[in-house]
């Protein structure tokens, strides 16, 4: 399984997007959904986080700090923080597992499972780039929204898909997202 966690970063649509495309691709996944999130879902998409929801084949509450995606015993392959804020990096970097998407980053770092973070943000920080490199450094992989351009893209969707192909492909899961780069 695959947990999806959006927290409150604008680009929660990269969130919504690889929703879809590992529904399309039949993959098991949980979702969790931070308050702020909710609060910037309600700007950026036209979407009812009912349907968003509902993308997802399990969802747990994000301030519900006893569920049982909190323990090691839960299993799960990878957890996406898709986008994710840098207050949300800043509690992994720092062993604050305040809220449950916080834990089970904790619980990812600690288990050795895979832990993917996309952050939106810019500028950053100093302070940013350290809590980054430090979960770098415990096995956690840094991959900014940062979209590519040599694919030409038409629209936001386009630039969208490069993203959620980006973290697919980090997942090990074939994808045709975008067009991959080839020598003109």
């Amino acid at each position: 399984m695959i947990l999806i966690a959006i927290t409150g970063a604008s680009g929660v649509i990269y969130g919504v997007e690889l929703l879809k495309a590992l529904k399309e691709l039949n993959i098991e996944t949980g979702l969790l959904i931070s308050d702020p999130a909710k609060t910037v879902m309600k700007y950026e998409l036209d979407e009812d986080i009912e349907e968003i929801k509902s993308l997802a084949d399990h969802y747990f509450d994000a301030n519900e700090i006893d569920s049982s995606v909190n323990s090691g015993s839960f299993k799960f392959d990878s957890l996406v923080i898709i986008p994710c804020s840098m207050k949300t990096v800043s509690a992994i970097a720092n062993g604050y597992a305040s809220n449950t998407i916080s834990r089970v980053a904790d619980v990812a770092l600690k288990e050795r499972r895979e832990l993917v973070l996309v952050p939106r943000e810019t500028p950053l920080r100093d302070v940013h780039l350290g809590n980054m490199l430090r979960i770098s450094k415990e096995g956690g992989i840094i991959l900014p929204a940062m979209p590519g351009f040599y694919h030409d893209p038409k629209d936001i969707k386009d630039m969208t898909d490069f993203i959620v192909g980006k973290v697919l492909d980090v997942l090990r899961i074939d994808n045709e997202m975008f067009k991959r780069w080839e020598k003109p």
